[in-house]
This record gives structure tokens, sequence and C-alpha cells, in this order.
């Protein structure tokens, strides 16, 4: 049984933000910065954790490592979305 697109679409979405999210409140800008940036600075967070798990989830895909059930490509998200975070980190 395959997993419906939209649905896994909404799934890798969710994923993304949730990431962005954490990685905002654990490893984002110290408390000072958000008062003085405002809000920007989680909207950033969670569209770079969604381009993360984007990718990750279509790298998973492409390389045919899950079959088509599988829940690979959603770790694949998870660890998409944490590395371009982490990436988008060292960079800024």
């Amino acid at each position: 049984m395959m997993l419906d697109p939209l649905l896994a679409f909404l799934i890798v979405l969710i994923i993304g933000i949730v990431a962005g999210l954490i990685y905002d409140r654990f490893a984002g800008p110290n408390w000072l910065t958000r008062q003085i940036a405002g809000p920007r600075g989680v909207l950033t967070s969670a569209l770079v954790g969604v381009a993360g798990a984007f990718i990750g989830f279509h790298l998973v895909t492409l390389t045919r490592l899950a079959g088509a059930h599988g829940l690979l490509p959603f770790l694949g998200a998870a660890i998409g979305a944490a590395l371009v975070l982490w990436l988008w980190r060292m960079i800024r």
C-alpha cells in the first residue's frame, strides 16, 4: 500500500517546521537577539527546516533506499532538515 502523495507532502512539511522550531528554541539566537530581531528568526528557521526536509526526503527517494511505503524517507527528511539547519548555522 502506497502512501498518498499529499499526505507524504504534509508529513515532510510538518517534519521541517518542527525541526526548524526545535532548532530555533535550542540552537538559535540568544534571548536578547530574539527580542531585537523579533519573530523573523523563527520563521526563517522553519523555512530552512522545510527546505532541508524536502531535500532529505527526495534524496532518499531518488536513491531508492526505501520501498514505496517505508519510513526511511521520513527519517531522511528529519536528518536532512537537521543537517541543513546545522549547515545554515555554520554559514551564518
